[in-house]
């Protein structure tokens, strides 16, 4: 999953999407280490789906403008609306389920 290193880079990222998600953490974060590929694998199902991961101390303006207080978070956007929201405890059924349905719209739609 790529990174992004500035806040405005993540606004503008998920903003240019029909659908995009993405991973906040933290390197001291233990949890956050586990789950990430776990959600990158199960990114693998959705291709188009673009995914950033955004580290909570390099980019500290995260928690404001995105209300992430706790990590791991994952968001979904679509076209900068959010979506979906996960923190601190991310059931991966219950994300897998969200893109499943998220993904469907967006296509059909």
């Amino acid at each position: 999953m790529e990174s992004v290193n500035t806040i405005e880079e993540l606004q503008g990222f998920v903003h240019e999407h029909p659908l995009s998600i993405v991973y906040v953490s933290r390197p001291g974060c233990s949890v956050c280490h586990g789950l990430l590929p776990q959600v990158e694998n199960l990114l693998n199902d959705y291709p188009e789906i673009v995914s950033r991961h955004v580290n909570a101390d390099e980019v500290p303006q995260v928690a404001g403008e995105f209300s992430v207080m706790t990590v791991p978070a994952v968001l979904i956007y679509s076209e900068g609306k959010e979506l979906f929201r996960k923190a601190r405890f991310v059931p991966l059924g219950e994300l897998n389920q969200q893109l499943a349905k998220l993904n469907h719209f967006i296509n059909e739609g």
